[in-house]
């Protein structure tokens, strides 16, 4: 495996690597802190393309908040030794400033409601910062396939949009979401969680899964949702931001639930904030 931390070192790459690895690129775009979630993408494209790129990148222009983007965990010794277990190629682990040049800064996208609800409300201008560092990499990577966790439901609709727009000739992968032995959807932000702090996001995803278990029974949707939230809302020391039913591919809000295909929550615990969605 190797490793490289400039655009310039990934385009000498692709031109040494012309006529074999680079033909048929998988590309898996990370944040870092990568754990066994990250794993199976890499693992998946590994099977599916000759080459797995996997880039390293605390993307500055997709944090709202200062603390957080500081705080978020940088383990990149520990996330190539994951990469390589799992079947990666290249690592690239870029500055921001080769990303983006001296101007750090993400231009202002309106997609509609897949941009402006849940997400993109909770978070203004987080989805501008997916949006433009994707974009930049999928020019500087240039794969035939890019591979992402559907934890983040809404931000793989984003992408979506984005690469029919701007880059239709790479196709998109959805692939499923991946939880611990007790449910938890896996994330790097589990790591700032006490175990007290665990136990408390264990009830997320357990109502999730209580919620699609009534609806299953004939419950309507909608009041299987209503159920969640209030049980959510109930529990101290989990900060519930929202919970909403959504079709996967619009997120256009609606109290019906015709269309819906997914339920989607965000709640902080200890500070931290996570996201998690189940299928219906």
């Amino acid at each position: 495996m190797t490793i490289l931390k400039t655009t310039k070192e990934l385009n000498s790459w692709f031109i040494e690597n012309s006529n074999g690895l680079a033909k048929n690129v998988g590309f898996v775009p990370t944040m870092g802190a990568l754990h066994s979630g990250h794993g199976t993408l890499i693992e998946r494209a590994s099977k599916e393309c000759d080459s797995v790129v996997v880039s390293v990148f605390v993307n500055p222009t997709q944090f709202n908040e200062t603390t957080d983007f500081q705080s978020y965990p940088r383990t990149l010794e520990g996330d190539m030794l994951l990469a390589k277990d799992a079947g990666a190629t290249v690592v690239f682990a870029p500055s921001p400033e080769d990303i983006y040049g001296l101007n750090v800064h993400a231009e202002r996208v309106d997609y509609g409601p897949v941009t402006s609800t849940f997400e993109g409300r909770s978070r203004p201008g987080h989805f501008d910062g997916v949006i433009s560092v994707v974009d930049k990499l999928f020019v500087a990577v240039k794969p035939q396939k890019a591979y992402f966790g559907s934890k983040d439901l809404q931000q793989v609709a984003v992408v979506e949009r984005m690469s029919r727009e701007r880059h239709p000739q790479i196709q998109i992968v959805s692939c499923d979401l991946i939880r611990d032995e007790n449910g938890l959807a896996l994330s790097s932000r589990n790591a700032r969680l006490s175990s007290h702090g665990i136990a408390l996001a264990q009830h997320i995803s357990s109502e999730l899964q209580a919620s699609v278990s009534r609806v299953k029974k004939g419950l309507e949707t909608a009041k299987s949702v209503e159920m969640a939230q209030y049980n959510l809302e109930k529990l101290g020391g989990l900060d519930l931001e929202y919970i909403g039913g959504v079709d996967k591919k619009t997120f256009a809000k609606s109290s019906a639930d015709r269309g819906w295909t997914h339920i989607v929550v965000a709640a902080r615990v200890e500070g931290v904030r996570l996201i998690d969605n189940i299928e219906l």
